[in-house]
């Protein structure tokens, strides 16, 4: 069985390879970008959208079509790639999360979906994130993301006790998938463990993530240290909830689901370069 875990360096199948990812992922309506497109519309955003972990380039092409003028930033240049050449329209460029520098007040709006902020693990790494997302922002500009929530955690184990088996069929090579979570309560880590299995003859596969579990009273400390107000926290209704958020829903009040969504608007400039 090969191994791999994430980072810069690692392969992955899914992140390796777009177009299995999209169609093990599919979101046909593209409801992570409508859900976006309408946290965006209700705070009025500028035009001006930075897509930080932008993956396929999906929701940064929904954007555009939106009549935003998007950026999409990734660390993998296979999803980058398969994002210029399938959904074109934002600009593409390769960026770490964990501290990038794209120009100071270059977007009105910074979105971050599918819990990539959480692949920021350390409390520096999260430091450096929203330090970078400061400077990219213009004075009001907003931050918008979408995550796991790591108060979902607190004395419940349903999504740890029993592995998740997940199956789809791609050009016609059947794909099985067992994920298990563990936590590691020190490091706040959400490890996760997936095997895969094909019927085509390839081998098994064995990949290793992790996200950092942030809870809401931390998160807000944290956006504000940097600079940022929080306009919404809640557990939903988002793109990954269930039932899962739809045009004209409202924001909820409550954190206690297991999907964390976030705005929030930057009060103080960044600080000027030394």
């Amino acid at each position: 069985m090969t191994t791999a875990t994430a980072g810069a360096d690692a392969h992955n199948l899914l992140t390796d390879n777009p177009e299995l990812y999209e169609a093990r992922f599919p979101d046909p309506e593209r409801l992570a970008g409508r859900w976006t497109e309408d946290c965006l519309r209700r705070h009025g955003a500028g035009p001006r959208v930075l897509d930080l972990g932008c993956g396929t380039g999906r929701d940064a092409a929904h954007l555009h079509g939106a009549g935003h003028e998007v950026t999409g930033a990734d660390l993998s240049e296979a999803m980058l790639a398969h994002a210029r050449g399938h959904h074109p329209g934002p600009e593409y460029v390769r960026a770490d999360l964990h501290a990038f520098d794209l120009g100071r007040g270059v977007s009105d709006a910074v979105v971050c979906l599918d819990s990539a902020l959480l692949y920021c693990h350390t409390n520096a790494q999260l430091d450096g994130f929203l330090s970078s997302c400061r400077r990219a922002l213009v004075p009001g500009g907003l931050l918008v993301a979408e995550m796991r929530n790591g108060a979902y955690f607190l004395g419940r184990t349903d999504l740890l006790d029993t592995p998740a088996v997940g199956e789809f069929t791609w050009r016609g090579t059947a794909y099985r998938s067992t994920t298990t979570l563990t936590v590691d309560r020190t490091a706040q880590l959400l490890h996760r463990t997936r095997a895969w299995t094909a019927d085509d003859g390839s081998a098994p596969v064995e990949q290793r993530s992790a996200w950092r579990l942030l809870f809401p009273q931390e998160l807000r400390h944290l956006l504000g240290a940097h600079g940022f107000e929080v306009l919404e926290l809640h557990d939903g209704p988002g793109p990954r909830t269930e039932p899962p958020w739809h045009e004209g829903m409202s924001p909820g009040r409550t954190t206690d689901s297991d999907r964390l969504h976030l705005v929030a608007r930057v009060t103080e400039p960044a600080p000027s370069a030394p």
